[in-house]
C-alpha cells in the first residue's frame, strides 16, 4: 500500500506563487513516475505536470509550462509542484500520484489519470482576481 499526502495548499492572490508538497509512505516511491493532477468544480480532472522516476524527465499540460514546476526527491519520498503566476483558472484541487508501472514515463500515459494507480486526497488551491 502507498500512502500520498499532499500540503501547501491554500489561497493566494493572481500573480502568486504556492509551493505544494506531496510525502509517500509505505510502499515503493523510487522507481515510479509521479504526476500531479487538479479538478475544479464542475470540471473533469486535469493533468498538471508529470515527473520521471530518476527525475531526468519532465511534461507539463501546456497552460502550466513556464509557470510550474515539478521535482521529486526520492531520498525524501516527496514531489513538488512549484506554482507560480498563478491565475484564478488555476483554482482547484490538487492531487498528487504515483504511476502503476515502474520504470515507465511515456507521454501519452502519464498525461492519462488511469496509468496512476494511488492518489492522495488533494489539496485545495483558491487563486483570487
Amino acid at each position: 500500500q502507498v500512502q500520498l499526502v499532499e500540503s501547501g495548499g491554500g489561497s493566494v492572490q493572481a500573480g502568486g506563487s504556492l509551493r505544494l508538497s506531496c510525502a509517500a509512505s509505505g510502499r515503493t516511491f523510487n522507481g515510479y513516475t509521479m504526476g500531479w493532477f487538479r479538478q475544479a468544480p464542475g470540471k473533469e480532472r486535469e493533468f498538471v505536470a508529470a515527473i520521471s522516476w530518476k527525475g531526468d524527465n519532465t511534461y507539463y499540460a501546456d497552460s502550466m509550462k513556464g509557470r510550474f514546476t515539478i521535482s521529486r526527491d526520492n531520498a525524501k519520498n516527496t514531489v513538488d509542484l512549484q506554482m507560480n503566476s498563478l491565475k484564478p483558472e488555476d483554482t482547484a484541487v490538487y492531487s498528487c500520484a504515483r504511476s502503476s508501472r515502474a520504470y515507465a514515463f511515456t507521454i501519452a500515459t502519464m498525461i492519462r489519470f488511469d496509468s496512476y494507480g494511488y492518489w492522495g486526497q488533494g489539496t485545495q488551491v483558491t487563486v483570487s482576481s
